[in-house]
């Protein structure tokens, strides 16, 4: 026995390669808005989480040129360190200043950013609790705090009392949740939660990665949405979606934000986010504030799409944003159906367990501000063709 025998016993891959079946690590050849071009042949793509449509915007664009022109390609170093670049400073005052919070600290990558506040924040002898259906990166970042783990029932309030009732109340607690569950496209019972939190004396903090951009009035967020900014405590989002770059971000009480930001071996012990991705950044944080005109189109568009697929018979789970699953069951039909879009020129993914639960196999569709009604109508019509070849539709 070696430790690389898992390795070699591991063929899944190949073989559902070999089936012609493989939906992962698909290269794109070339992006033009809304549009990609896979294996010579253009796509209209409804895979990304490019929600505001600014990935080629010409000012975001123009920043990330000016940015490699004025500071190079990368930092070489943490921002504990040399990594710390004016534009660094720049973007966390002004991401403070527009989610209404005291401070802001950011990190090279989304998942780095909550594995940084979840482990520094959560110590041995504390209880972090969290959703069920919680993306990877909190349940990767509990194993990392030595803090005790519960999980209650997806969006249960009721389970999520029992568990915080059956607490020791000397215990120090944190509740984490997602804003907006990035499969099925539901919202966290945030103000349930919020309310829970104060009775039992739980600090919160929301996972908004989905909803910052898109949620609420000035696009804050779920917590802005369901009007309980306040009761929040710490909001993390990221830059790969409505921000059109990579990177994430921490927003809440400046005391708690300098405990993260010197010491969490998330950031300290990591490379900074590049002059490039901190200016697109900063970039569409303006477009962002100047044009809300692209969430409203964002939001017809989401009403369209769920309307054209539930009309067809389609099950579209309890999505209730920008994030439209369409629930196939079988995880063998949900990746024939991938296949035959790809065929008709649709980008789209297609989720299997762990992702989801068994049996919930889902393809998974996301959509643009800038996705025009041709494209979207193209959409439905081969969704509604795949669905009746395979069974799905009647």
């Amino acid at each position: 026995m070696t430790i690389f025998d898992k390795c070699y016993k591991f063929t899944r891959a190949e073989e559902v390669q070999e089936q012609g079946m493989y939906p992962y690590f698909t290269p794109i050849q070339e992006v033009n808005g809304n549009k990609v071009l896979v294996n010579g042949k253009e796509m209209i793509m409804v895979g990304s989480n490019n929600y505001l449509g600014l990935l080629d915007h010409p000012k975001v664009m123009q920043a990330a040129k000016d940015a490699v022109d004025r500071y190079g390609v990368a930092t070489c170093g943490s921002r504990f360190l040399n990594g710390t670049l004016d534009i660094h400073v720049e973007l966390e005052e002004k991401l403070a200043k527009f989610m209404k919070t005291e401070a802001a600290l950011t990190f090279s990558t989304g998942f780095q950013t909550n594995q940084g506040i979840i482990s520094t924040i959560v110590s041995r002898g504390d209880a972090v609790i969290t959703d069920r259906m919680d993306h990877a990166s909190i349940i990767d970042a509990c194993r990392l705090s030595y803090g005790e783990i519960y999980k209650y029932k997806h969006n249960n309030m009721e389970d999520l009392e029992r568990i915080l009732s059956s607490l020791d109340d000397n215990v120090s607690k944190m509740i984490v949740v997602d804003g907006v569950f990035s499969m099925e496209g539901d919202l966290t019972d945030l103000p349930g939660v919020v309310k829970l939190a104060k009775k039992y004396k739980a600090q919160l903090m929301v996972d908004d990665a989905h909803g910052v951009g898109v949620m609420g009035e000035n696009g804050r967020g779920t917590a802005e949405h369901f009007g309980v900014e306040k009761d929040v405590d710490l909001v993390m989002g990221t830059f790969s979606k409505a921000f059109a770059s990579l990177g994430g971000f921490v927003v809440g009480d400046k005391k708690v934000i300098s405990y993260i930001k010197h010491n969490a071996r998330a950031l300290i012990f990591s490379a900074s986010s590049t002059p490039a991705s901190v200016a697109t950044v900063l970039a569409t944080l303006d477009i962002l504030e100047k044009e809300p005109e692209r969430r409203k189109r964002l939001w017809e568009i989401t009403a369209k799409m769920r309307k054209g697929f539930q009309a067809m018979g389609y099950d579209t789970g309890p999505t209730e944003t920008p994030v439209i699953p369409i629930i196939i069951g079988d995880d063998e039909r949900a990746f024939m159906m991938w296949k035959m879009l790809m065929e008709f020129g649709i980008f789209t993914n297609p989720v299997v367990y762990p992702a989801v639960p068994h049996g919930q196999a889902l393809i998974r569709t996301s959509y643009s501000a800038s996705h025009s009604n041709e494209d979207l109508d193209t959409v439905l019509a081969s969704f509604e063709k795949c669905g009746k070849i395979f069974g799905v539709l009647k």
